[in-house]
């Protein structure tokens, strides 16, 4: 099994011959093609992926342990297929739209300034997550913890909180429409 360390792969098209199996420990990724490439059973540790496009990618059995994601295009991912032993990951400015994680554990886990439409959370372990200047519109929360999560920047989300933990959750008040979507309620702005 191939094991690399340190190492720096720049604008790498694994899109036509995928990345090689095996464990890549403290390795940086940047401007690097994956899209609709297979990463499956590849383990990945305090790895860093810059400007990336890893949209469609086939994720089952592929283990993220510390792994940041930066500017990176992420369409359609399927995160439940992963490695749940040590899964860790940070989203910086990521495109995540209908990318899935359903059932998986994050607790603490962050997203800053991604874009998040359309992304399955249903039955996601959440607490403590920060979701920092993030769009979810579309975003789908089912049964899902987000007890103390702060949502208090982000935008355009529907959480129903008879389905949700959403205890001691920070909110904006621009936000409370998208908790009461549920009740078919109508706020007025203007009063």
């Amino acid at each position: 099994m191939n094991f690399t360390e340190n190492k720096k792969f720049e604008k790498e098209n694994y899109s036509e011959s995928a990345l090689a199996a095996g464990e890549y420990v403290e390795c940086e990724f940047h401007f690097c093609d994956f899209s609709s490439s297979s990463m499956a059973g590849i383990k990945f540790d305090a790895c860093t992926f810059v400007e990336c496009n890893l949209s469609l990618v086939k994720l089952s059995g592929a283990s993220f342990q510390d792994v940041t994601f930066n500017g990176c295009k992420m369409f359609g991912l399927h995160f439940e297929e992963c490695n749940p032993f040590g899964l860790s990951f940070t989203f910086n400015n990521c495109q995540l739209n209908h990318s899935s994680f359903y059932q998986l554990k994050m607790k603490k886990q962050l997203f800053s300034s991604c874009h998040l439409e359309e992304v399955d959370f249903t039955e996601c372990e959440l607490m403590e997550a920060k979701f920092s200047d993030c769009n979810l519109i579309g975003a789908r929360f089912e049964n899902t913890n987000l007890i103390k999560a702060d949502m208090s920047t982000a935008v355009h989300y529907t959480i129903d909180p008879t389905i949700n933990r959403i205890k001691k959750a920070k909110f904006a008040l621009s936000g409370i429409p998208g908790l009461l979507t549920t009740f078919d309620i109508v706020i007025d702005r203007n009063v």
